[in-house]
């Protein structure tokens, strides 16, 4: 006879239908593909997405981008994502944003990094080792979870901080007496 601690801490399996979740994965990659990969130049072997372009928008198009990548980083949770694997993911996101908060510099580093392209890999990375692993889901999970979250937060207003010094740097190089 179990105990209701026991069946507190037994892990609840949300994916017992595999058939459900192959359209979960399909969205994932056409949502890395569309912020990473989407866009080609004729004539020229890279590939970009919305995030290099939306990046061309200093401050707001990094929070915009966030939003994605939070997305992807919460979807890894939910499948039971290895604690290393996520910080992995985060170290993606931080590079990205701490990179990508140099105005064109880091929009260029945009197309060769693409962090929503490789956060997405490590998840299905997680999904072909773990197929037959039962989903864990525990409060230390969500602990960690949230404790990325909010050092990622603090990194994403840091890369913020330092776009608007560095455009506010470039503004007042290129229009003196204007720049605030």
């Amino acid at each position: 006879m179990k105990t209701s601690r026991s069946i507190e801490l037994e892990p609840t399996d949300h994916r017992s239908d595999k058939s459900s979740d192959a359209p979960d994965l399909a969205r994932l990659k056409t949502l890395a593909k569309l912020m990473d990969n989407a866009f080609q130049i004729p004539g020229f072997r890279f590939r970009f997405g919305l995030d290099s372009i939306l990046g061309l928008v200093p401050g707001l198009g990094d929070f915009a981008t966030s939003l994605v990548t939070f997305y992807i980083l919460q979807e890894a949770h939910r499948r039971g994502v290895s604690k290393p694997t996520m910080a992995r993911m985060g170290f993606n996101i931080l590079v990205d944003w701490m990179v990508g908060s140099i105005p064109l510099a880091g929009d260029v580093f945009d197309v060769w990094w693409k962090s929503n392209h490789r956060n997405v890999q490590l998840l299905l990375e997680h999904e072909a080792v773990s197929a037959n692993a039962p989903l864990r889901s525990a409060r230390r999970d969500w602990f960690f979870l949230s404790a990325l979250i909010g050092l990622l937060l603090l990194a994403l207003v840091g890369s913020l901080t330092l776009s608007y010094f560095i455009v506010s740097w470039i503004a007042g190089w290129v229009w003196p007496g204007r720049a605030g």
